[in-house]
């Protein structure tokens, strides 16, 4: 073979894990919406969702990115000759104690900031936003919502991608390039970013890559992120990118100072939450201390 040759095929004869990584990304950041978003957009319109920050349209938005995560995601692992769910996310551990835990996780650190902000007088509670049955189906639809938020931005971000970059320039380097598109993709698409938001998404990121380090599977980081995004958005209402949740639990206002409440970006922008996720990263390492660092070719059921 010649140097290009060389360059993109190892001697297994297949595509190299670096330029593997670098397809699946390109498949589903760019090939993959071309053909996604007219037909959700069409489905979108059909069903009068509007334009709201509704459940529905949460649901929508994050059912495009999991097809697609899944679709790409399926196609790497027929040529790798491996089941779908073999990267960090099996079937049989979906409803286990890592995702349990990681939700607990979740509905801790989000709880906590939200204390912190009503205790130091940043959030005022006013009254419920929702009552009676609407609060049940806006209990339930945002739950809904928030389980594809989860699973469908960890499969895409931290499931494929993660693990072949991580087989291909190692586990730490691995984690902060996908800590980098993570934080761009919220950074460039979300009205009122900062650095603020900035560090806190990088960090959140790297702490649920080395979740799965630590644990060996991801549900770990897909419980934590439905239950922290379910917090933010239907029990607490705090803002994300200017606009206030349809259908949330409390009617709160946030006045003061935007260190404290995270401004237009809510809790996540707030600076209470580095303690929090400092803490977390802190239990994370206590926790599973005792496992050996997972790593990323174990656990690679193939097809027989």
């Amino acid at each position: 073979m010649g140097f290009l040759a060389r360059l993109l095929i190892g001697r297994d004869r297949k595509i190299r894990l670096f330029w593997r990584a670098m397809i699946f990304f390109a498949l589903a950041d760019q090939v993959a919406p071309l053909a996604f978003d007219p037909a959700f957009g069409f489905l979108a319109s059909r069903l009068h969702l509007g334009d709201g920050f509704s459940a529905a349209n949460v649901a929508m938005q994050e059912l495009e990115n999991f097809l697609i995560a899944l679709i790409c995601t399926a196609i790497f692992s027929l040529y790798e000759r491996r089941r779908v769910d073999s990267y960090g996310l099996p079937l049989s551990e979906a409803l286990g104690a890592r995702t349990a835990e990681g939700a607990l996780a979740g509905i801790v650190m989000a709880g906590a900031v939200a204390a912190g902000m009503y205790l130091l007088g940043g959030m005022q509670l006013h009254a419920l936003a929702t009552t009676g049955s609407a609060l049940a189906l806006a209990a339930l639809a945002w739950l809904g919502a928030n389980i594809v938020v989860g699973v469908a931005e960890e499969l895409l971000f931290r499931s494929y991608l993660l693990q072949t970059l991580w087989k291909s320039i190692g586990f730490w380097p691995a984690s902060i390039v996908i800590a980098l598109i993570f934080t761009a993709e919220h950074y460039f698409f979300k009205t009122g970013e900062n650095i603020w938001d900035v560090i806190t998404l990088m960090s959140l990121s790297l702490m649920l890559c080395y979740a799965v380090l630590r644990t060996g599977t991801l549900w770990f980081a897909v419980g934590f992120h439905i239950s922290f995004d379910y917090m933010q958005l239907f029990v607490i209402g705090t803002p994300n990118g200017a606009r206030l949740p349809e259908g949330r639990l409390l009617e709160a206002s946030f006045h003061g100072p935007a260190w404290l409440t995270g401004g237009v970006l809510g809790t996540e922008a707030s600076f209470l939450m580095y303690p929090m996720i400092a803490l977390l990263w802190l239990y994370i390492w206590r926790r599973f201390r005792g496992n050996p660092p997972a790593a990323a070719a174990a656990s690679t059921p193939r097809i027989s």
